[in-house]
């Protein structure tokens, strides 16, 4: 399994076209801060088109002016919060987006949940780019002090738990 995720990360990673469709979400827990962080990893094009066709408006994630940007913030907050949930030992984390960057074909978003209790049970509902993508397979990964664990589900499959 670990083999596999390695493999379709290091593609996911380089490839110019894709022939499927892959999005990777990082949680880190940072015991000194009490913070959960997120970063997820999405095509470019295949996000601009979700955001595209729920939110009925023009979106370009690469060529955006200075006067764009809060707009474009607003929409990446308001999707990832109606499509990834995170709880921490049954309770719910908001999280604030901190920002987005571009890399190669893809993008990174990166956000934190503040006062975050430390982990011992942590379950992740996904449902990124579901409502655009038939096919799409999400991957999570998860840091928790020295342990990491990471698992994936394919459209329409949604709920992952970790345990530490």
């Amino acid at each position: 399994m670990l083999k596999t995720l390695l493999f379709i990360l290091i593609f996911f990673s380089f490839t110019a076209s894709h022939p499927f469709y892959l999005s990777v979400t990082e949680l880190k827990y940072d015991s000194k801060e009490k913070t959960l962080q997120a970063s997820v990893k999405l095509f470019i094009n295949d996000f601009e088109e979700a955001l595209k066709k729920i939110y009925k408006k023009p979106v370009d994630l690469i060529n955006y002016s200075k006067n764009d940007k809060e707009g474009i913030n607003d929409l990446i907050k308001d999707y990832i919060q109606n499509h990834l949930s995170v709880s921490v030992n049954s309770k719910k984390q908001t999280f604030n987006l901190l920002g987005f960057e571009r890399e190669a074909e893809a993008i990174w978003v990166y956000l934190e949940a503040k006062n975050c209790p430390s982990p011992k049970k942590v379950d992740v509902q996904t449902t990124l780019l579901y409502d655009f993508i038939k096919t799409q397979i999400n991957i999570v990964s998860c840091g928790v002090n020295s342990i990491s664990k990471s698992s994936k589900v394919t459209n329409p499959e949604k709920k992952i738990s970790f345990q530490f």
